[in-house]
């Protein structure tokens, strides 16, 4: 048993490795990203709340991310439910699904761009919402989907047969066993629209820059230990987030 956990050790210390090796480099009193530090400072985390360009970048996250993670649970979970009731071709309905996740990310970026355009929609934050969508729905429906086959379909049937009519049995029964699912699926939905730079890259304007394509910008234009600053608000607040719906799973199974 002690060995099958060693592989996963493996890469869970190379990912964490990565992460130690930079976000220290967020505390640095230096502007250049390199070791030893000279000495502690929290200047660069002044510099995302005073600094115009990375203030407005972390508010258009967080409005296109509550956006997308909306947006793709609803399509994401409506998505696993009629693919549940296994209807004709629905292995390639599930393929169509999940196409955003093999296909090159400029190509699809190529693509939304040319179709928010012809929607007047180019440049917009409703835009940037429904391209991120696009990408985050596969992750919602992959999480809904398996939170559905964990649920006795005996159960429904038995509300179905008290009389409950087929909302009802959704509400009362469906709904709230497939939750977990749900608020995974919706915090992937978030992180996928938070770490988005290609599909953003195409479909944004200068007032949807978010704080991925800042940090992208940033990297081209002058290396600046703000970027470790901004990955580490990223790691954290997304850590925290994911804590939060743990325990708000753990309180409802309570």
């Amino acid at each position: 048993m002690v060995f099958r956990r060693i592989p996963a050790v493996i890469i869970a210390l190379f990912l964490i490795a990565l992460l130690v090796a930079i976000l220290p480099l967020a505390f640095t009193s230096s502007v250049f990203l390199n070791y030893p530090i000279p000495s502690l400072s929290f200047r660069w985390f002044d510099e995302l709340l005073t600094s115009d360009a990375w203030r407005r970048s972390i508010v258009n996250s967080l409005i296109i991310g509550g956006g997308t993670a909306a947006a793709a649970t609803v399509l994401g979970t409506l998505a696993a439910l009629g693919l549940r009731t296994r209807p004709l071709f629905a292995g390639f309905l599930r393929a169509l699904f999940l196409l955003p996740l093999i296909v090159p990310a400029v190509v699809l970026g190529v693509g939304m761009q040319i179709f928010l355009v012809k929607l007047g929609l180019a440049s917009t934050y409703l835009g940037v919402i429904i391209a991120h969508s696009v990408v985050a729905v596969p992750f919602v429906l992959v999480t809904v989907s398996a939170s559905l086959q964990g649920i006795d379909s005996r159960v429904e049937r038995a509300a179905a047969s008290l009389g409950a009519p087929p909302v009802v049995v959704f509400r009362r029964v469906t709904f709230p066993l497939a939750l977990p699912g749900i608020l995974s699926g919706a915090v992937l939905a978030f992180a996928t629209s938070l770490d988005e730079v290609v599909l953003t890259l195409f479909v944004a304007g200068p007032n949807q820059r978010t704080l991925a394509r800042q940090m992208f910008s940033t990297i081209r234009e002058n290396v600046s230990p703000a970027i470790a600053a901004a990955a580490l608000v990223i790691i954290v607040g997304t850590t925290a987030f994911v804590l939060l719906i743990n325990a708000s799973r753990r309180a409802m199974r309570g």
